[in-house]
């Protein structure tokens, strides 16, 4: 079983949105018992809260099914728990590495990484341009997926 855990600043915008389409996209795969798929934070901002409404919105629009959820921050000990624990940008990398320490196993990677591209998804809490990180994400979850069944 491969164990997914997608991690963004606040687990309410991009990590959760990874996380939904991740698991849309094992369903259509016919995959999904070989699957384990969460999200976390790095921070204890959004401790408790919802996925964030335009995010909803974005899901819905894309016929992305999601569930009521808390926000929750990654623990050290959650290392072992996970094969990939995938970020949105730098500042979740910097994020993971204080909360975890070191990636002794390279499990830690930077989601558009799989694609082949070395750049960051866009925080929509900031831009507002909630497209633009679905897009990215989707495209970065279909590359993982790839790279995650044959792995």
């Amino acid at each position: 079983m491969q164990k997914i855990l997608f991690v963004c600043h606040g687990n309410i915008c991009r990590s959760p949105m990874a996380e939904f389409i991740m698991k849309k996209l094992v369903k259509n795969a016919n995959c999904e018992d070989n699957f384990l798929i969460s999200s976390a934070a790095i921070s204890n901002e959004e401790m408790g809260n919802d996925v964030y409404p335009p995010v909803k919105e974005t899901l819905k629009r894309h016929e992305i099914p999601f569930e009521r959820r808390q926000a929750r921050k990654l623990t050290r000990k959650e290392y072992a728990d996970w094969d990939y624990i995938i970020a949105m940008d730098e500042e979740n990398l910097d994020g993971i590495f204080y909360i975890i320490g070191s990636d002794y196993e390279d499990k830690v990677k930077l989601l558009l990484s799989f694609t082949g591209e070395n750049r960051e998804i866009i925080d929509p809490w900031y831009t507002r341009n909630f497209e633009k990180a679905y897009s990215d994400i989707y495209r970065g979850c279909e590359a993982l997926l790839k790279f995650s069944k044959y792995n």
